[in-house]
């Protein structure tokens, strides 16, 4: 007999996990719907693919993760809370609206989908919160020392959603570890992106810090993995709320070996690093142990290399040679900032209609 078919609510759909959590949970389950929800500021910022990836979601809503309209969430199994101001660099632009988008709307619609009867709300935390920890791995017990808007907007988040679970509301935070590798909406304000970027479009990778701080990194369908293992957990696997890092032992590195890395598959490329260069407090080790004892079967399967080269192959295919990337809308704040130079959005970053 067929099953139920899961209803799934994906908020920040359109932006660059999204289309990857799309795509891999369509493939993974026939009998799956999925609603998207998005302001659609990064729409059209499209890097590959013939046709918009929202063609494969079941229905696109476009509308404000602050004023969610709760009627969304009647006879949905899972919440997916991808949405937010998504980087550093944005959170300290937009400090007020990171809060107010990345933690208040956070809780806020945890608590909606607990009254509506959702059974898994999986919200996109980040490793981030760990901050300055560079002595040894971090685990989920470990300090947290968020040093940045954003990195405090999760942490704020996790303490307003962990107490909303119980019996028949799991709640999962997936502590992402930095991501990277080629999607149809691509960030190019990401480290690792950045380095093969700049690689391609100019042979030279500039390292801006000293190189020695450590993140942790996970490709982006990985990232997608480990969404379709949380909408499908159950409180006998971790508890009615878990908060666990997601990314691999084997993914951390300093930020120089990265670099070194990007120089090893794209021949010719060189490197500089600012060895003067003011210390870089974000470094972090972390420690993944957990998520393998909880999902054994979604563990990232993408090396550093194969994911080097999905990003050359990926940025090839639509021609990309920038030496000037960072000023281009494949960069979320400059995105952002020309939409508010245009009227488009304004500076609480909300549509101005019509505009």
């Amino acid at each position: 007999m067929k099953g139920k078919m899961m209803r799934v609510l994906i908020t920040g759909n359109m932006g660059y996990v999204g289309p990857r959590t799309v795509r891999y949970l369509k493939r993974q389950d026939g009998d799956i719907e999925i609603i998207g929800l998005d302001m659609g500021f990064f729409s059209s910022c499209l890097t590959g693919g013939q046709v918009i990836p929202e063609t494969m979601v079941d229905l696109q809503y476009f509308g404000d993760v602050r004023s969610i309209d709760p009627a969304l969430l009647e006879g949905v199994d899972a919440v997916v809370h991808l949405a937010a101001v998504s980087n550093d660099p944005m959170g300290n632009r937009f400090e007020k609206v990171t809060d107010a988008i990345n933690h208040l709307s956070s809780v806020r619609i945890a608590g909606l989908a607990r009254e509506k009867g959702v059974k898994n709300y999986v919200f996109a935390s980040s490793c981030s919160m760990y901050g300055a920890a560079d002595d040894k791995p971090r685990d989920e017990n470990s300090p947290l020392n968020p040093l940045t808007a954003y990195a405090r907007s999760k942490v704020a988040t996790e303490e307003g959603i962990k107490d909303l679970a119980d019996d028949d509301f799991t709640v999962t935070s997936l502590r992402f570890a930095t991501a990277c590798g080629m999607s149809e909406r691509l960030r190019l304000d990401l480290v690792l992106n950045d380095f093969v970027a700049s690689a391609m479009a100019s042979g030279k990778i500039e390292v801006l810090s000293d190189g020695t701080p450590w993140r942790p990194l996970i490709n982006v369908n990985d990232m997608a993995r480990a969404i379709h293992w949380a909408i499908n957990r159950t409180n006998d696997n971790g508890g009615a709320f878990v908060a666990v890092n997601v990314g691999s032992d084997q993914w951390n590195y300093q930020v120089k070996d990265l670099a070194e890395a990007v120089a090893e598959v794209i021949s010719g490329t060189e490197v500089t690093i600012n060895e003067n260069a003011q210390p870089d407090k974000r470094s972090y080790q972390v420690s993944f142990s957990k998520f393998r004892s909880l999902a054994p079967d979604h563990q990232p399967r993408y090396d550093l290399e194969t994911t080097i080269r999905q990003l050359w192959n990926g940025l090839e295919a639509i021609g990309f040679n920038d030496p000037d990337f960072r000023n281009s809308d494949l960069i979320r704040l400059k995105k952002l900032t020309r939409l508010i130079e245009s009227k488009a959005i304004s500076e609480d970053l909300a549509w101005n209609l019509p505009f």
